[in-house]
């Protein structure tokens, strides 16, 4: 019979990161191999799981960062979950292709709807049109959800993101590849465990609150080490990207709005960013900024004045996306990328009490660009469990209510990720498919063959 893989996703892990307080993920380095990963560009969490699943690059399967802007539509997109959306073979129907009756859990990878996944879990809010927003998740078959939900109790979303995002909701996505296991037995079961992410964009990857994250999630791998070990199944662990140390934020369509290319109206007393009718703005998603230039005679001058902007390190035209591998109808007419120590910020408003209603929200979706300040209470409110308890108290009373405590200071945020780190000890891992930490790194585009041939091994 052939071999049964996990494939196990610890978002985050690096080489710098493993060390005394990882004892279970050194021991499988060390027994099964460690290669580093030269990081996909940019190097984030859609860009890096499709290019791992299909070996190709963001020009071709087209998950060119977490969110891009629909010039058709003239509306930005962020954390959409079609798999529709990521062009080419996945590998599990690769391997299919290849050992027909091949079998797949896709557990909390992101675009997990609509696949060709035999069985699969994602987060997936419900939306009633009374404006109240219910945390819950969405399975396939869907039969899954309430199942799963009564014998592991529900998914704690609020653990997944925001200022209480921490070690529960990994747990729960483990105890879930163990519930499908179970009862399934896939031939390939892909887990994505976030919680090392988490304090390591909070605090920096050199942070003692870092370490206990790593150690923490150590635990988890452990224990899943074991469950499947038990069964037969042979594990994999991979990573998305390493983090770097940040200390500024760079907000690009503060530049471009003084410079009057930024268009923002005014609704109920906030300003919001119109995409469409701006000459030029940014999609910021940590450290780069996909740059849309709705005038094309501005281009040169656009460029010229991202290139100005403390923080930025390089910016890529046309030609350079090509070069990139990240040319695609998504991506934006420049690409920027920042300085290690830097990350980009979505702002646009110059005056915090003209920010729109949401940017002091956990709200992924409706800004400009992604916000790691959601991992963060506003340490300006106090008692701010107090407010948090009222807030959902109003809204069970049936009064719709802002869950407005988030900062709006990016300078709280210590760690970001998004292009190649100069270190390789900060670049992603691949441990189980042998190699060693002296060997020459693969690249992000080579995991997918590695995989398949653990797959059909």
């Amino acid at each position: 019979m052939a071999e049964r893989l996990a494939l196990l996703d610890v978002v985050g892990l690096s080489p710098r990161i493993l060390g005394p307080h990882t004892p279970r993920l050194r021991q499988a380095a060390e027994k099964g191999g460690l290669r580093r990963i030269r990081p996909v560009l940019p190097a984030l969490t859609c860009p890096a799981q499709s290019t791992y699943l299909t070996g190709w690059p963001p020009s071709d399967h087209g998950a060119v960062a977490n969110g891009w802007y629909d010039r058709t539509l003239a509306e930005h997109h962020f954390w959409k979950q079609s798999n529709h959306l990521v062009a080419g073979p996945k590998l599990w129907e690769t391997a299919r292709a290849a050992r027909p009756g091949f079998t797949c859990a896709k557990l909390f990878w992101w675009y997990n709807m609509y696949s060709t996944a035999d069985w699969s879990i994602t987060p997936r809010p419900m939306y009633p049109a009374d404006g109240r927003k219910i945390f819950d998740v969405t399975s396939h078959p869907l039969t899954i959800r309430d199942e799963i939900r009564r014998d592991l109790g529900p998914f704690p979303f609020p653990a997944f993101w925001g200022p209480a995002a921490g070690m529960a909701s990994s747990e729960w996505i483990a105890r879930s590849a163990e519930w499908i296991e179970e009862r399934h037995r896939p031939d390939l079961s892909l887990v994505y465990l976030p919680h090392l992410d988490y304090d390591l964009q909070r605090h920096g990857p050199a942070d003692p609150r870092a370490t206990a994250a790593a150690a923490a999630i150590d635990r988890v791998v452990g224990r899943l080490f074991d469950f499947f070990a038990a069964r037969g199944v042979r594990p994999i662990v991979v990573s998305e990207y390493g983090l770097t140390p940040v200390r500024r934020a760079v907000a690009l369509n503060r530049v471009f709005r003084a410079r009057g290319w930024l268009v923002v109206k005014e609704e109920l007393g906030r300003e919001l960013l119109d995409c469409g009718a701006s000459r030029a703005f940014a999609i910021a998603d940590h450290q780069v900024a996909h740059v849309y230039v709705n005038d094309a005679s501005l281009l040169s001058s656009v460029r010229s004045a991202v290139e100005e902007t403390d923080g930025v390190a390089r910016v890529l035209d046309a030609d350079g996306q090509k070069l990139a591998g990240l040319a695609h109808s998504r991506t934006g007419d420049l690409v920027a990328f920042a300085d290690e120590d830097a990350w980009f910020s979505y702002y646009y408003w110059e005056d915090d009490r003209r920010a729109p209603d949401f940017a002091r929200c956990v709200d992924i979706h409706r800004k400009y660009g992604y916000d790691p300040v959601e991992l963060f209470l506003d340490p300006a409110l106090t008692l701010p469990r107090w407010k948090i308890a009222g807030t959902l108290l109003r809204r069970k009373l049936g009064f719709r209510a802002l869950m407005d405590v988030i900062p709006l200071d990016a300078s709280l945020v210590k760690g970001s990720h998004g292009t190649c780190p100069a270190d390789p000890a900060d670049w992603p891992v691949l441990i189980g498919t042998g190699g060693s930490p002296s060997d020459e790194p693969i690249a992000a585009t080579a995991v997918h063959d590695l995989l398949l041939g653990a797959c059909l091994a």
